[in-house]
């Protein structure tokens, strides 16, 4: 007998697909957090017609050095990406508290992801398997695959779950390399460097795996690409992975 919960008992996904809430957040976006980006930052978007015409789900992956990564998603990215983006917050912290919830919902468009060992109470279980669900309801999600941010400014190994998900659910994979985040904010600072500092946002094309191909080896080409996109400081690059 499967201890998963029933449908009904889960997170509703129903906010995802509210299209009120998605208008606040596009307001949110245009009024607040993008003009705040662009006054603090000298930020520039490179690729965007890579992703022209994209939609239903497929998976953001970008590499990890700063705090300032997922604002710079959230606020920088196409209208048509950030308006249904969503990414996944720890259950135990940030859906432990409603006001905390909406409010990190507000910018991230955040969904619950239980953490090993930290699933309980009344609400343990709630969360499972919330990132397969919204990409099967057409939901893209944003996925850091390092896990955390990079200390030396070099990219980290990719854990595979991003690439299995995409093999899994048969959507694309939508590199990012973000550019100049650690410069920016480094690990440990409260807020960005004062003066602009640059940043860069790589979208690349979308990518999907090849026949055969294993989970480990489709996130190693997904990671060579980002790379090959901050070392070219372009959003095509000549030289990646698949040459």
């Amino acid at each position: 007998m499967s201890d998963r919960l029933p449908e009904r008992d889960l997170y509703p996904l129903d906010d995802y697909h509210d299209e009120s809430k998605r208008n606040t957040r596009e307001k949110v976006r245009r009024f607040l957090t993008r003009p705040i980006m662009n006054t603090v930052l000298d930020a520039t978007v490179v690729g965007e017609e890579n992703v022209d015409g994209l939609t239903g789900a497929y998976i953001v992956v970008g590499n990890h050095s700063s705090h300032l990564d997922a604002p710079m998603v959230f606020s920088l990215l196409p209208n048509h990406m950030t308006e249904r983006l969503a990414t996944g917050a720890a259950a135990d912290y940030w859906f432990r508290r409603p006001a905390i919830s909406k409010v990190t919902s507000l910018f991230f468009n955040t969904y619950p992801i239980e953490r090993k060992g930290k699933s309980n109470g009344p609400n343990a279980g709630k969360a499972s398997g919330m990132t397969g669900r919204l990409l099967r309801d057409g939901i893209p999600i944003l996925i850091f695959p390092e896990g955390t941010r990079s200390r030396t400014g070099e990219i980290a190994e990719f854990k595979p779950g991003a690439a299995a998900l995409s093999q899994k659910f048969n959507v694309p994979i939508v590199p990012l390399g973000l550019d100049g985040g650690r410069e920016a904010m480094p690990v440990g600072a409260m807020l960005p460097k004062a003066g602009q500092p640059p940043v860069t946002i790589y979208i690349g094309e979308p990518m999907m795996s090849l026949p055969d191909e294993t989970a480990e080896e489709y996130i190693l080409r997904v990671r060579s690409r980002i790379i090959a996109m901050l070392e070219q400081e372009s959003a095509n690059p000549i030289e990646d992975a698949e040459k």
